[in-house]
Order: structure tokens, then sequence, then C-alpha cells
């Protein structure tokens, strides 16, 4: 039960405060010069309401203080005030019910009884009917048993039950009017100090929280307070919904396709034409982008992906893609026009952006599928069909927004992510592979590490080719074509991130592995029989050893495995021994057997040390037995 209240007290803390935003929004785009200009270009005459020009400038800057001050009511004066609203709109449908029925009975002209005319008993039981329930209902919200307070328009009926004379119930009607206008006057009087109060009631915390904790405390409370992501939301896709519902109602011929693409492109740049709008598209987007990254998780994993939830994947880096893009672009000061083939290229990086955060979302589920013992084929389809989609998607992405606009070097940027994400999964998906085909030969594939090594490295060069042919063509747009400032600057920026670093990290990779080899090459291989006196499992991976090398300290490994620890540091996985330089191996005993040293460390403190110094990605099967303790390397 206390759950339900919670919920529906947060669902009021928002909805309440949507129409605020909404206030602020037409006060935005309401222009009080430029509407008293047309009035005054409009009027031979000298129109009246041109006079209180001044009058609306004023009441526009007051209704963005009022405005402002509903946004930051508490929740529990925000539902008083909107009971008060509720009430006074009740009491104006009384007045309407009141003032239909005594213009009914003017046009009928009888003043006999009423039980003589069943048209007269008709008109007569509905109004009562109706006035009744709008007693009640004031009654029941401003939580008062005194309903003789919103009975004034009770007296046309009673006037009329009474045979008083038609002209007769006109002035009651009057009266009963003024007499509900004074009783509301009298409300408003008595708690005339009550802003007041509350202005200087919240001034006072405000300013207790400012002097004990900062602006910074202040402002986190007010954003949790008002929880401003989904309020902006409600308050943008209430927009959004206003304008679908205006386009469909003025319409009579039904829509096709390509229309309804440009229908929607319009409406969101129509519903993003002032800052709140803007505001509220970004965190819309945010939000969206959470939902698909939550549904591909849940997709891939099931339940289970909620309980190691990623902290990383909260959507906020698509919204603030997009309103970086927008304020970079001047969007809101564009035309609708415009602004809809600009938003299109906008949301398209938004989309590039949600298709990478699911790649690094798939990327190590799926490879540590592939290499794990796990033969649940649903499994294993939900990854490859994923794998599939953001193999095809980002393709036929970069396609379609090749039609509608014309390559430059912009546009070669901008579909180049979506190249680079193709190309990963690609990547992703070789791997998985390989790791299939070791697990269905049942036997370690000799030399996997290297070949994971080699598609690692392909596909990486691939990037490189790419992100090196978006640099050369900017560089030709910069030096044949138009040059500027903020081009030849894109062009610097992508040289050094995209070009310079990833050559600088692929040449360091490719050195480390030599170096690794080479002193793997060096180290002597372990003989039969030396295996089988030794008897023990490698110290890295935990499996057994059909093959091995010899450290100089005289400890066995894979090869492959002692291969991956040299990437990381030069020293022998047990007992720390520098293994630069010659990489001889050291006495061992009369028997062919390894001398191993007192300082052995344990094996499950050397195996976390090993997965803490190699990062996110751990071993690769190679020589070191069946795939389960390994995932690729770059």
């Amino acid at each position: 039960m206390m759950a339900v209240k919670e919920r529906v007290e947060a669902v009021l803390n928002v909805g309440l405060r949507v129409p605020s935003i909404m206030l602020l929004e037409v006060l935005y785009r309401w222009d009080v010069s430029s509407f008293f200009q047309k009035i005054q270009r409009s009027s031979l005459n000298n129109n009246p309401l041109f006079q209180y020009k001044y009058l609306a400038l004023y009441l526009h800057y007051v209704g963005y203080i009022l405005s402002l001050v509903l946004l930051t009511l508490p929740r529990q004066h925000l539902v008083q005030l909107y009971l008060y609203v509720l009430t006074a709109l009740l009491l104006f449908a009384g007045h309407q019910i009141s003032r239909d029925y005594v213009q009914s009975e003017l046009e009928s002209g009888y003043e006999g009884p009423l039980y003589l005319e069943p048209l007269s008993i008709n008109r007569f039981t509905t109004a009562l009917i109706c006035q009744l329930v709008v007693c009640t209902l004031c009654s029941c919200v401003m939580q008062t048993k005194r309903i003789w307070l919103f009975s004034a328009h009770l007296l046309p009926l009673v006037a009329r039950l009474c045979l008083v004379p038609l002209e007769t119930i006109v002035f009651v009607n009057r009266f009963a009017m003024i007499f509900t206008g004074l009783e509301v006057i009298y409300f408003l009087a008595s708690n005339l100090l009550v802003p007041f109060n509350l202005a200087k009631t919240a001034y006072r915390e405000l300013a207790q929280v400012v002097e004990v904790y900062g602006l910074l405390a202040l402002g986190m409370s007010l954003w949790n307070q008002l929880v401003l992501p989904v309020l902006f939301m409600c308050f943008w896709l209430v927009l959004f919904a206003l304008q679908i519902y205006t386009y469909f109602s003025t319409r009579d011929q039904p829509t096709s396709r390509e229309r309804l693409l440009f229908l929607f492109l319009t409406s969101i740049a129509e519903c993003c034409c002032t800052p709140y709008s803007l505001l509220g598209l970004v965190f819309t987007v945010s939000f969206v982008a959470l939902g698909v990254l939550t549904l591909c998780k849940f997709y891939l994993q099931g339940y289970r992906a909620f309980m190691n939830d990623n902290t990383m994947h909260r959507g906020m880096t698509e919204g603030i893609t997009l309103l970086i893009l927008a304020v970079q672009t001047g969007l809101i000061e564009l035309q609708v026009i415009h602004r809809a083939f600009l938003l299109s290229i906008i949301l398209f990086i938004v989309v590039a952006s949600i298709l990478q955060s699911m790649l690094e979302i798939a990327d190590p589920i799926v490879l540590a599928l592939g290499a794990s013992r796990d033969k649940s084929l649903w499994k294993h389809f939900r990854a490859v069909s994923l794998c599939l989609f953001l193999l095809v998607f980002p393709a036929y992405m970069s396609y379609m927004i090749c039609q509608f606009f014309h390559m430059d070097f912009w546009l070669l940027i901008i579909i180049s992510s979506s190249i680079l994400t193709s190309l990963q999964v690609l990547g992703t998906l070789l791997i998985y592979v390989l790791f299939m085909v070791e697990e269905f030969r049942k036997a370690p594939v000799e030399n996997m590490d290297d070949v994971i090594y080699w598609v690692n490295g392909t596909y990486r060069l691939l990037e490189f080719l790419v992100a090196l042919c978006v640099v050369a063509y900017g560089v030709s747009e910069t030096v044949f074509g138009e040059w500027t400032v903020m081009g030849s600057t894109i062009v610097l920026i992508h040289s050094y991130y995209n070009v310079w670093l990833r050559a600088q990290l692929g040449w360091q990779s490719f050195l480390l592995r030599r170096d690794a080899v080479n002193k793997i090459k060096s180290l002597p291989t372990a003989s039969h029989q030396q295996l089988q006196q030794h008897n023990d499992i490698c110290s890295i991976c935990y499996q057994d050893m059909t093959s091995a090398v010899i450290t100089p300290c005289s400890h066995l490994f894979h090869a492959g495995c002692l291969k991956k620890w040299l990437y990381v540091q030069e020293t022998c996985p047990l007992c720390h021994n520098q293994l630069k330089g010659s990489l001889q191996p050291s006495s061992s005993t009369q028997d062919g057997t390894s001398q191993q040293p007192e300082s052995e460390v344990p094996q499950q403190e050397l195996t976390a040390e090993l997965k803490e110094k190699d990062g996110v990605k751990e071993l690769v099967p190679g020589d070191c037995g069946p795939p389960a303790c390994s995932s690729s390397t770059g």
C-alpha cells in the first residue's frame, strides 16, 4: 500500500508541474512587440488594444515569475492550488448550467407549475441533478461539510419551483452569480498573505541550506525534488503528441510512408524551437537511449543483466551529444524545414552513438559466451542475432543518409562512425567463430593466440584505414576546396585521435608482442619426462599442461599463458624474478625435475594479480588448453 502511495505521489509531483513548463513555452513563443505591431499595421484607426501594450509586457514578465513559482512549489502546496483551481472551474460550470436553464425557460415561456409540463419538469430535473453534483464535488474537493457555501446556483431552481415569474428568475440568477463571486473574493482576501508567508519560509530554508551545504547542495536538492529529467521528458511528449494530433486533425487524406517520415522529423523540429522544448528533447532522447540499452542487456542476459548493472550505459552520453550539437549549430534559431534536415543528421549521430554503446555491452558477453562451455542454443542465437543487427543496421543507415545528402567532409565523418561500428562487430563475430570452432574440436587449436591476434590486427588496420581515408578527404577539401577554420580544426583533431593515436597504439602492441614472442622462443621446451615428473597444472590458467616452457628460475608454464604475462611485466609469475636479458634455464636436478624456489606465491593471489594488471581483457586460448580460461587480447 505504501508503495502505491509513493508512486501516486511521484506521478502527481511530475504531472502537476508540466502545465507550468507549458506556460513557460507559450510565453517564450509569444513575442509581445511583434503582436502589437501586427495589430497596429492591420488597423486603419487606432486599435484600443494597442494602448495596453506596456501592460501586456508587464503581464508577460509576471507570467514568467508565476510559472517559475508554480514550477518550484512543494508538492503539497501545488496539490492544494490545483484543488482551488478545480473548485473555481466547478463553480463556473454551475454558473453555466444555471444560465442555460434560465435561458431555456425564457425560450419556452411557460410559467405554470412544473408537473403540468413534461418538458419543464425534465429541464428542472436535469439542472437540479447537475447542480447537486457540482455542489457535492466542490464540498469534497475543499474538504468541508458546509455544502451551502456552493449552493448559490440552486437559487434559480428554487425560484422556478416557487412559481416566480421568469423575468425575476433572471435577476435571481444574477444575484447567485454575484454571491458566488463575492465568496471567491472573500476567500482570496482571507488568504492574501499565504503566498507571502510561503515565499518567506522558502527563502529562509534556501538560505539555511546554502549557508550550511552550499549552492551545489541546493541545486542537487531542487533537481531531486522536481525530478527535472522526467518532468522535461513528460512535457516534451505532451508537446509532441499535441503537434501530431493537430496535424492529423486537419488532414483528410491518408499519409504515405515518406510523408510519415517527413511528418515525424518536422514534428520534432516544431517541438524544439525554444530552450525548454530543446531540453525536453534532450532528456527524452536520454531516456529512449537508456531504454534501448536496457532492452539490449535484457535480450542478451535476461534478468541476470540487472544484477550487475553497468553504470556507464545510462543514456546520458546520447542526450549530451544532442545538446552540444544543437547549441553549436544554432538549432532553435533555424526555420522549421532547415531545423528538420539538421535534426535528421543530429539524430543519425545519436543513433550511431547508441549502436556503439550496444556494441560495448554485447562485445564482452559474446566473447565470453564463445569461450565458455555453455551449449544453450537460445543464448548463442541471441548473441549472434544482435551482432548481425549491429553489423547490418549501421551500414543501412549510412546508405540511407547518403541518399538524402550530398557527400562532403562532414557527412563522411558522420558515416565513418557507423562503418567503424560494423568493422568492430565483424571482428567480434570472427573471434566468436574461432572460439566455437575450438569448442567443437574438443581440443585446443594450435597457435590460436596468433590467429586471434591477426584477426584483431586486421580489423583494427581496417579501422585505421577508414580514419586515414576520412583525413585524406578532409585535407583535399581544405586544400582544393573552401578553407574554413572549423574544418581545419576538425581535420587536425581527427588526425591526432583517430590516425596518430591508433597508429601509435598499434605499433606499441606489435613491439610488445614481438618482444614476448622472442623471449618465449629463447626459453627451452619441457620434455615429456619433465612434464610427468612436474605433474602439476599451469599456475596462470590452472589447466593441465601437455606442453610447457621452462623459465630461468625453473618454473613451468604454458607458452601462450607466459607470453600474455610478458605483455604486462617481464617477471616470473611465481617468484617475480626478472626474465630480461638472456633467458637461459637454470640448473635442474639430476632426475630431470625443475627445482622450485621456496618462496612460491599462492596460485589464487597470482591469478588475481594477473587479471588486475591485464585490465579488462583476459587470456586468449592458445597452447593453454581449453578456452574456458581466456578471452581475446588486442
